[in-house]
C-alpha cells in the first residue's frame, strides 16, 4: 500500500525544494572551484541579467551552465519521464511550461552569442564523466583568452 499524505503536507514539502543553491549545483560549483574555474552566480554577468537565469555564468569565456533537476525539467531519463500520479494535468502542464521556457532562454543566449551546457541531475553519478563534460565545454582553467 502506497503511503498516502494530505494536501497540507504535499504543498509544505513541495514548499522546501529549493531553485538555487541545491544539492547538484553546489556539487558543481566545489568540482568547478576545485579546479580553478571562476564563475559568477544564477545568471550574473556584469550587471545583467542572463535570459534563463544560468546557474553558473563564465563571463569571460561567454559560457553558461545550467544545471537541471530531471523531473522538473522533463529530462528524458527515468526520473524524468516519471509522472505523478495525483493531479497529473497540472504536473503536465508544468513541466511544459518549464521545457518550452527552457528552450527560449537557451535560443536567446546563443542569439546573444552565449555558449550553453545543461548538466543533468542523473548526469552526476559518474565523477569523471562529469568532469571530462566540463573541462571540454568549458576549456582550461584559468583566464579566459
Amino acid at each position: 500500500m502506497a503511503d498516502t499524505i494530505s494536501a497540507a503536507q504535499r504543498s509544505a514539502n513541495m514548499a522546501r525544494i529549493r531553485g538555487k543553491n541545491t544539492k547538484p549545483e553546489l556539487l558543481i560549483r566545489r568540482l568547478l572551484h576545485a579546479a580553478g574555474y571562476r564563475f559568477r552566480l544564477h545568471g550574473a554577468a556584469r550587471g545583467t541579467r542572463l535570459p534563463g537565469k544560468p546557474d553558473l555564468v563564465f563571463a569571460g569565456r561567454r559560457k553558461v551552465i545550467f544545471v537541471n533537476g530531471c523531473f522538473w525539467h522533463a529530462h528524458s531519463c527515468r526520473a524524468g519521464q516519471r509522472a505523478p500520479a495525483t493531479n497529473s494535468e497540472f504536473w503536465a502542464e508544468k513541466r511544459r511550461r518549464t521545457t518550452v521556457r527552457d528552450a527560449a532562454a537557451l535560443q536567446a543566449l546563443a542569439s546573444a552569442g552565449w555558449e550553453a551546457l545543461t548538466v543533468w541531475e542523473c548526469e552526476l553519478k559518474d565523477r569523471s564523466v562529469l568532469e571530462d563534460q566540463l573541462t571540454s565545454f568549458l576549456g582550461p582553467p584559468g583566464p579566459a583568452k
